[in-house]
């Protein structure tokens, strides 16, 4: 098959709003407060911009005006986008985490294309500001049709350097002989910063999904893969971001 581009790729790291303050986690030097977790909340599910210029800092791991471009993308693309967090298993030092997840839909002709994105952060706050984060898991799903089958990504979230891992999206209801096409690429750290999605050459799935096996980088950092399933019911855009780590005891963080 010729190369084709993803639906979309959409990168809700970096602009997701917490939710569920009333669950977090207990108080942790450095940690955001419960306000403004709340204030952050309200910002990005806001309008406009205004809110989230008194609430974010530039820091590690955390840039605003690539938050606030983000934001505006996905709200262009999605407008009815909500944000939501739950509180995650905190870090082996005591550092709270949160599980952020976004959603939206919108119609483009006769198609409904449904955005589900999930993750995982550890946020820094210097009281004032919020001023840093680390993004532990990262997982979008971008579906066509309203009744799409539905998959689950087995990709890790994170790997040894030089490791050899498996990449795996598996339909989860029987085929029942459709013909599928699939594709994976990686995405570079421009094509995400930009929120561009890579080239992926289709070809004829035989199984039951997608199965590819993969090499970490020598170096740690990360990998984000981009995945496109087509089926006879619609088609299925996947991203999944990779931690890739030297330290054997950072795959339990």
């Amino acid at each position: 098959m010729r190369p084709a581009r993803p639906l979309s790729r959409f990168f809700a790291a970096k602009t997701l709003a917490p939710l569920c303050l009333a669950l977090a986690s207990p108080a942790f030097a450095g940690a955001p407060s419960a306000g403004q977790l709340q204030s952050l909340e309200t910002a990005l599910n806001s309008p406009d911009d205004g809110a989230l210029n008194s609430l974010l800092q530039p820091g590690p791991g955390l840039d605003p005006r690539q938050i606030r471009a983000r934001r505006q993308t996905l709200r262009q693309q999605f407008p009815n986008a909500r944000w939501q967090v739950l509180p995650a298993s905190p870090l082996r030092d005591g550092q709270p985490t949160v599980t952020v997840t976004v959603s939206g839909t919108r119609t483009a002709g006769a198609t409904t294309y449904r955005l589900q994105s999930e993750q995982q952060l550890a946020l820094t706050s210097d009281g004032q500001y919020i001023n840093g984060q680390t993004v532990l898991r990262e997982q979008s799903l971008l579906r066509s049709g309203e009744q799409s089958p539905s998959v689950t990504v087995q990709i890790p979230d994170v790997v040894l350097t030089g490791q050899r891992y498996d990449v795996d999206v598996i339909f989860d209801d029987p085929l029942d002989g459709a013909l599928l096409a699939g594709g994976l690429a990686p995405v570079s750290t421009q094509q995400v910063a930009t929120q561009s999605s890579p080239n992926l050459e289709l070809s004829t799935l035989w199984g039951g999904g997608l199965f590819k096996s993969v090499q970490a980088p020598l170096n740690p950092g990360s990998q984000t893969w981009a995945v496109l399933l087509v089926h006879p019911k619609g088609v299925i855009s996947a991203s999944k971001l990779v931690r890739v780590v030297a330290d054997r005891r950072a795959l339990q963080p």
